[in-house]
């Protein structure tokens, strides 16, 4: 059976790409930390399309519950094949930098970048062994240029990118693409508090996203197709910036 993993995938973008990976064929794991209702219903809509799935909570902010749960899980599965890892879980907390305290940046280095290293070393070495996967990571605009009051955010996703590229090199070879995408502004919880009216004026195409969009490509990414694309951040912002 070949899998995906997606980190953060029950709701917004995660969602989506859970739904469209298990449509190209993929059992797909859906971690969450908490919201079990929304998780839930992602699973529902996969196997309402005919598509396989299951779901995997854990805290990727816990290197911990990410030994836990997510190894016990490959050993489980050890007939099985992790072809893809989608690393799209993640959290902001805005505040201006002289008013950010201590667990602001903590919380949001760890759930947006230190998740990558410990999951992404777990889920590796079958890659290794296998010669093939696709490593996918959600990085951000504010990862890409900056926004003022996230800079821990910004922080955490710029490390992402750079982390991105670096392993792309480490891993090429054995026919493992490692690859990002940063999301603009998008229709989900996350930009809920922003008016589009306001900012789709600075935005080229003149409307936010949607997650489908994004989830689009990602499944390209996770193709086989995409092989000789690697260590690449595809920016998904209505030419807003790259």
């Amino acid at each position: 059976m070949n899998c995906a993993l997606v980190t953060g995938g029950s709701r917004g973008i995660g969602k989506a790409i859970c739904i469209k990976l298990a449509s190209l064929g993929y059992h797909v794991v859906i971690n969450y930390k908490s919201n079990v209702a929304e998780a839930d219903d992602t699973l529902k809509t996969i196997r309402e399309a005919r598509g396989s799935g299951e779901l995997l909570p854990f805290d990727v902010s816990s290197p911990e519950e990410i030994s836990k749960t997510l190894g016990l899980w490959l050993d489980q599965h050890k007939e099985d094949t992790l072809e893809v890892l989608v690393n799209n879980a993640g959290i902001k907390d805005d505040v201006l930098m002289m008013w950010m305290k201590d667990e602001q940046w903590e919380n949001v280095l760890r759930t947006n970048l230190d998740s990558f290293f410990y999951i992404t070393r777990l889920v590796l070495n079958g890659m290794l062994m296998k010669r093939y996967g696709r490593i996918i990571n959600v990085v951000s605009l504010s990862g890409q240029k900056g926004l003022p009051g996230q800079t821990n955010y910004a922080a955490a996703k710029g490390g992402l990118i750079a982390a991105t590229k670096a392993l792309a090199q480490e891993v090429g070879r054995r026919g493992i693409t490692v690859n990002a995408v940063a999301p603009g502004f998008i229709k989900t919880d996350m930009t809920q508090s922003i008016s589009e009216k306001e900012m789709k004026a600075i935005i080229p195409v003149n409307r936010f996203g949607t997650p489908e969009e994004v989830a689009h490509a990602v499944a390209f990414l996770a193709s086989p197709d995409a092989g000789y694309i690697t260590g690449e951040v595809i920016s998904i912002n209505g030419g807003m910036y790259s």
